[in-house]
């Protein structure tokens, strides 16, 4: 039987003032969602299209409980968080649909 894989990410926007935390079974797909704009209001509003931080789990309950978490985080953990693993914010997306 095949695990399956889950992850909870960061998208944000060029300016950085804006993230957004989500969950998902399909990081890719997810992405390319947001990127082109298909699903999710908030990112469409706010023009997230950068994935900025993922992490992965084969827990569901693990990914929903982690997403809630860092959604009630102040800005300034979550942006922490984010550049504990990317310091530059650069687009960890960068390049998967080419």
């Amino acid at each position: 039987m095949e695990t399956k894989t889950f992850y909870v990410y960061i998208m944000s926007n060029y300016k950085k003032s804006v993230v957004y935390t989500g969950v998902t079974s399909d990081l890719f797909k997810r992405v390319y969602e947001h990127k082109n704009h298909l699903k999710g209001k908030f990112t469409d509003r706010y023009n997230c299209t950068i994935l900025v931080y993922y992490e992965e789990t084969n827990d569901a309950l693990v990914a929903f409980s982690r997403e809630k978490e860092i959604k009630g985080w102040k800005r300034i953990r979550k942006d922490e968080l984010i550049m504990s693993k990317n310091k530059n914010w650069k687009d960890l997306a960068e390049g998967w649909y080419s």
